[in-house]
């Protein structure tokens, strides 16, 4: 079993670490893990935000967990040599097409979220992101000038077919698979089709393929509306579906109902399931180096990993019941912290959670 660890910029190294002391901890036989540089770390190694060695490394490898790539100091580099361009790189040349972001409050959080407790508690929804196509990626995109001196930005907003079904198909497998109790899988697709065309092509095809799995229920809903309901009523939601973009904004939306975005983690997945795991949140530079960032995003997506890339369903539970006690117990890093608990650096957390899995 090989496992890339990229731990990336910013607070990527320190949560890794941690993500790995678990990993350790777990004692996994024939798990093999190779570090490499990947954004600001591959530029400042080789000139280039995803080096060669490491996008091969990735490829041979099965499964990638990653930190976090971005600093301020990079935004004056050219726009190709940015870190983040090297994370949209190996998503696409890996072809990791299906986002998955579950956003789960733990009981223990519900004082930390901002809304009141009675309007997220039991909250467990999914969000699946479609990862490589839609305005990010689309063509043409730039910026020109007119014929009178003037600039113009231009981003293009497509998808086929073919890209909208196969994500439409990873969410209702995994609405079926989250059926509790007897209950309806429901999947929400969310859209713009009142006003782009390239979402009313996206709302046809799911309706399509909606035919295909009667035991779902399909609903459709405008991404400015989705917006508001996440906040105003989020446990209506159980699987979310939609595109690049809606989907970047309305996981980071989501992740604010769990108490932090330091407590989204997420998987990103190709055809056959081989994945690179990493949290939902950025680099946080400003807080790099100093030991306070939370760790449990980056340590629930090894958990991710495990899962769906290892199948090993059993390791997997372990970390999230690790994780669990240790918030039982009242340890908090400062992110999560409310008054009473104890407040904890981020290595501590991760001893915190090593020590619960035993």
């Amino acid at each position: 079993m090989k496992l890339a660890i990229l731990p990336g910029d910013g607070i990527g190294p320190e949560i890794v670490a941690q993500a790995v002391k678990v990993l350790k901890a777990l004692d996994i036989k024939d798990l093999i893990m190779t570090e490499a540089p990947i954004g600001g770390a591959g530029y400042e190694a080789f000139g280039d935000p995803l080096p060669d060695s490491t996008l091969q490394l990735a490829k041979d490898s099965d499964a990638v967990l990653l930190g976090a790539v971005g600093d301020w100091k990079y935004d004056k580099l050219e726009r190709h040599l940015r870190p983040e361009r090297g994370l949209l790189r190996i998503r696409k040349e890996l072809n990791l097409f299906a986002n998955l972001r579950p956003a789960l409050l733990y009981p223990e959080l519900a004082g930390a979220s901002t809304l009141k407790p009675e309007v997220v508690s039991g909250l467990d929804l999914m969000i699946i992101r479609e990862l490589t196509g839609d305005i990010y990626f689309g063509q043409p995109r730039g910026i020109s000038t007119l014929e009178n001196g003037e600039r113009e930005g231009i981003n293009t907003m497509r998808y086929n077919e073919s890209e909208i079904r196969r994500i439409g198909r990873v969410a209702f497998d995994i609405a079926m698979k989250r059926r509790k109790n007897g209950q309806k899988a429901k999947v929400c697709s969310v859209d713009k089709a009142n006003v782009l065309e390239t979402t009313e092509l996206w709302r046809q095809v799911m309706i399509e393929l909606s035919a295909e799995y009667p035991e779902v229920e399909l609903s459709h809903m405008y991404v400015d509306n989705a917006a508001m309901q996440l906040i105003r009523a989020p446990k209506q939601f159980d699987v979310m579906v939609t595109g690049n973009i809606f989907g970047d904004i309305l996981s980071d939306e989501a992740s604010m109902l769990t108490g932090s975005i330091g407590m989204l983690p997420s998987a990103s997945l190709d055809a056959n399931n081989k994945g690179m795991y990493e949290p939902s949140h950025g680099s946080a530079p400003d807080i790099a180096g100093k030991d306070i960032a939370n760790p449990l995003a980056t340590i629930l997506s090894v958990a991710m990993m495990l899962r769906h890339t290892f199948n090993d369903e059993a390791n997997a539970t372990r970390i999230e019941f690790a994780c669990k006690k240790a918030l039982s117990m009242g340890f908090r890093t400062a992110d999560i912290y409310t008054e009473g608990c104890k407040k904890v650096k981020c290595s501590e957390m991760g001893d915190a959670v090593v020590a619960a899995l035993n």
